[in-house]
């Protein structure tokens, strides 16, 4: 059994104001004794306008707030799973990287998965939001790393929508899919709960999704209910929509000998001789 963390936060321009929220998040996973704390997407800064949002990104060796969360992990020998912005590696590109980075208990980080599927949405009198015009999409899927709470999977928010991610990762072992997200709170309250679960079942994998919550400024609010989902597609733990006070942390045990018994007794052999293996 392993002991998770879930931080649930709303981060605002302010990068130490958001390193702040976490911070606090980790004394409480600390004094519970979790090994590994979950972030959601977009931790270090969430803007209120894209050119914002593109002054504001830092690499990670530049990034104060990266260097207090690699600082925490190794004082207190705890893992951080984090969703950040990091600058595209092409020097000339207008847009930036959303990545879910995974800090080990050495300070280090050993993991960078980068958001492949984005949010684009114009509804007919509607509101609309175009995340490919600021965010550069990845084109690459990572393989699932072993961590204490078990051998994990890497997706990002509007991920979600794609089963083809996290099949894949099952198939290469993936206990635990990850969907740290900023879940806008209309698309929230139709489809959040629905496709985590749904992802939950047909990877017969535990989901930690964290999740932001409440209104970064006044363009922008999250939904929130950040939530971890057992491999029977069952809620775990589950936190609420509303910004509190304080950040919220969500805490668990994952039985990953429960994933293993249950992909023995209903092994959801797939038909790759009727169709392509994802």
């Amino acid at each position: 059994m392993a002991l998770v963390a879930v931080g649930q936060i709303c981060s605002t321009s302010s990068m130490e104001h958001n390193l702040k929220q976490c911070q606090f998040v980790i004394r409480k996973a600390v004094e519970k004794g979790a090994k590994v704390v979950f972030f959601p997407e977009a931790s270090d800064y969430i803007g209120s306008s894209p050119d914002e949002s593109k002054k504001l990104c830092q690499s990670t060796e530049q990034s104060l707030f990266m260097q207090g969360l690699q600082s925490e992990a190794k004082k207190c020998n705890l893992c951080i799973s984090v969703g950040v912005h990091e600058p595209s590696d092409d020097p000339h590109s207008k847009r930036i990287k959303n990545t879910l980075l995974y800090i080990d208990a050495n300070g280090l980080i050993t993991q960078r998965y980068q958001k492949v599927h984005l949010f684009d949405m114009e509804i007919e009198g509607g509101p609309a939001m175009k995340e490919s015009n600021l965010i550069e999409p990845g084109n690459e899927m990572l393989k699932p790393f072993d961590t204490p709470a078990g051998k994990l999977g890497s997706c990002i928010c509007f991920d979600l929508r794609f089963p083809e991610i996290a099949l894949h990762a099952k198939r290469l072992g993936a206990e635990v899919i990850l969907y740290p997200s900023a879940f806008t709170p209309k698309t929230g309250q139709a489809h959040w709960m629905a496709l985590l679960r749904a992802r939950a079942i047909e990877c017969t994998a535990y989901v930690i999704a964290a999740a932001q919550v409440g209104a970064h400024s006044e363009k922008r609010s999250s939904y929130g209910h950040s939530v971890i989902i057992d491999p029977w597609g069952e809620v775990v733990a589950e936190l609420g929509g509303e910004k509190k006070d304080e950040p919220e942390v969500l805490f668990a045990e994952l039985d990953l000998e429960k994933v293993r018994k249950l992909r023995r007794e209903m092994p959801l052999m797939r038909r790759t001789d009727v169709y392509p293996e994802i």
